[in-house]
């Protein structure tokens, strides 16, 4: 008898590139743009960059489209990694995902929208005494403050409880949720950018006037361009996490890879319209030194209410982002589960809700710890490495798959193979490169304590004693 339990189809193409879109679109837009003006001094280079760092994730997604509509079951890339490198690797994807990637981009996306919310009323903080009266000491890492920002900790912990348990009720609920905080959120970009270009405030010569103070040349540019590249990569991460619940969605072969195609190109126009109306308002010049530059350009359109606005623009990405990944995630431990890598009652099926309840209060649970303690702080700098690492696996794995499975069934196929996913690999292997230099730089010149790229593979590699017990714990495994 099988042990593996499926999720019911009840995902569609509205809720499936609603979760494309949020779980792409959070704060970074409305910060990122600031960091790419500092360090291009160009607005068309910003605009550019957008497209440059668009284009080679659509890339990048078309080839997690080929395998998610093949191969779609709930897990996605679990399950993905299991028949590309075999249950070993798949097992490190699952529990680094788990133990800190998922959770702690889950915990701090969050934290940022209770830290917005003070913009409308006041949460209540202890003193700067008490916040330092209790003190976790992380060797080699820093300190951790359980007290600092109680208030905004505890309206986290409301909301990820609250999304936390609307998931655990219903997918389908959840999928709703979902639809309404994009549709929301899609709607007050739209409102933001219409003001912002008909406020009467801005000039058009800022699109074509550079910062000389700023605008590298040379070698310099080019580490300009990949420096602002990779906010800009990081901005459009997020797309993947639909694939998680590929094993959910109503025709796969179809809606897979229309909603990560064309939500994806969704998120490039609103980055690049949300850009465009802040370079209007602000010359690059400004836009370089601004702080908040969202809010800079919204004050100066529509004075103080300006700030409010942004506020509730921000509140409103991060909420669909933090549903998206409540709802997502807990999808690859439940697979994890039933392929008897990791606690079997984590892949039970709620038997009234159909949905995978002891997974997704799992994952409340470890995001509650996190929001306790703070540490999402510290792990969310650490696992950018060994996501990109994953990544690389995961491109590279397209290859082996058309080599071991040339007669599977493949509803969509990568436009351009095999040289878009050569291109697309030697642009993760280069990017990857470039992030280690950095950390390798940074901490030989004192600039950081620790090298977060060596951490993140330390963070990963726990997991495995876990591995060889559940290796042993059910070492025979039932017949799927």
């Amino acid at each position: 008898m099988s042990s593996t339990q499926s999720l019911n189809r009840t995902i569609g193409f509205s809720t499936a590139m609603s979760v494309v879109i949020s779980g792409v679109i959070g704060s970074g837009i409305f910060m990122r743009p600031a960091e790419m003006a500092g360090l291009l001094g160009s607005p068309l280079l910003v605009l550019g960059t957008w497209v440059i760092a668009g284009v080679f994730s659509v890339f990048s997604i078309m080839v997690l489209a080929e395998i998610g509509a093949m191969m779609p079951a709930t897990g996605g890339q679990y399950v993905f990694m299991e028949k590309m490198y075999g249950d070993f690797w798949a097992y490190l994807y699952g529990w680094a995902n788990f133990a800190v990637i998922n959770t702690a981009s889950g915990a701090g996306i969050t934290f940022i929208c209770a830290q917005y919310a003070q913009y409308f009323f006041k949460l209540p903080r202890f003193s700067t005494e008490v916040e330092q009266s209790v003190v976790l000491h992380v060797p080699l890492i820093g300190d951790i403050l359980p007290l600092e920002d109680f208030g905004v900790k505890m309206l986290t912990l409301l909301l990820v409880s609250i999304f936390s348990f609307i998931a655990y009720r219903s997918t389908k609920l959840g999928g709703r949720v979902q639809v309404f905080f994009t549709i929301a959120k899609v709607l007050a970009i739209i409102l933001l950018v219409g003001g912002l270009f008909f406020s009467g405030k801005g000039d058009a010569s800022n699109f074509i006037t550079s910062a000389p103070s700023i605008e590298p040349t040379g070698f310099v540019l080019l580490l300009a361009l990949v420096a602002a590249c990779n906010g800009a990569l990081q901005a459009y991460d997020g797309a993947y996490q639909i694939v998680y619940m590929a094993g959910e969605v109503k025709n796969p072969g179809k809606t897979l890879p229309r909603s990560l195609i064309l939500g994806l190109f969704i998120c490039m126009i609103i980055y690049m319209l949300i850009t465009a109306a802040m370079m209007y308002i602000l010359p690059v010049q400004d836009m370089a030194v601004s702080k908040l530059v969202a809010s800079d350009a919204a004050k100066v359109a529509f004075g103080t209410i300006g700030g409010g606005i942004i506020a509730l623009l921000i509140c409103l990405s991060v909420l669909g982002a933090t549903n998206s990944t409540i709802l997502s995630a807990p999808r690859l431990t439940f697979a994890m589960s039933n392929h008897r890598n990791f606690f079997l009652w984590a892949g039970k099926i709620h038997p009234k809700f159909q949905t995978p309840g002891k997974a997704i209060m799992l994952h409340l649970v470890w995001m509650i710890f996190m929001v306790i303690s703070g540490s999402f702080n510290i792990l969310a700098d650490m696992y950018i490495f060994i996501v990109w690492v994953f990544n690389i696996m995961l491109m590279y794995g397209l290859f082996i798959l058309r080599k071991k499975m040339p007669g599977a069934e493949r509803p969509y196929k990568v436009w351009g193979y095999p040289w878009m996913p050569i291109l697309v690999i030697l642009f993760n292997a280069f990017y990857l490169i470039v992030m280690l230099y950095n950390d390798i730089s940074n901490y030989i010149n004192g600039k950081t304590h620790i090298m977060n790229s060596v951490f993140g593979l330390v963070l990963t590699a726990t997991g495995i004693p876990l591995y060889w017990y559940f290796k042993k714990k059910y070492k025979t495994k039932e017949a799927v």
